[in-house]
């Protein structure tokens, strides 16, 4: 009951969403935007065909510079490079990703009555605790497909029994 009430007083305390463009308009940096920016670029098709034109360029000019070790140099310099950064692109795009979806997810617990408000931070867990509750949500699943008389999950008792 008091998880119920602290839920419904976290959704009233929610910016609306009108605002939320606003602030971010405003408050994210130059950082945060290039990455955005950079972000969004590189799932487009311009940034495979970008990434196409250079590699057969690259293949096309061989001739040119005789197959030598600086052409082969530029190529290996180029995709370490661009690797390297990429890596940090697609965490960034994940971890934010990520935390949207965790923060929808939330929403509509706590949205829900009948739902376990514990499970509004269950990303917090362990991997073997979240294991734990898997299996048992597995279990309650299951039971339900039997046409057992599914009881309401207790969330807390896996996560004893799993710690």
């Amino acid at each position: 009951m008091e998880l119920d009430r602290a839920a419904h007083d976290l959704s009233a305390d929610v910016t609306p969403p009108e605002d939320l463009k606003r602030q971010a308009r405003h408050s994210s940096g130059f950082l945060e935007r290039f990455t955005t920016a950079a972000t969004n670029w590189t799932g487009r098709n311009s940034a495979f065909a970008c990434a196409m034109a250079l590699v057969i360029g690259w293949l096309v000019s061989g001739p040119i510079f005789h197959f030598s070790d600086r052409w082969e140099l530029f190529i290996n310099t180029i995709t370490s490079v661009v690797t390297f950064v990429m890596v940090f692109v697609i965490q960034r795009a994940q971890n934010k990703d990520t935390l949207a979806l965790q923060v929808k997810v939330n929403e509509l617990i706590a949205a829900h009555k009948h739902a376990h408000n514990s499970l509004i931070a269950v990303e917090r867990l362990s991997e073997e605790e979240l294991r734990a509750l898997h299996d048992r949500f597995v279990q309650l699943s299951t039971s339900a497909a039997a046409g057992a008389n599914t009881a309401r999950l207790d969330v807390d008792v896996a996560s004893r029994k799993a710690g």
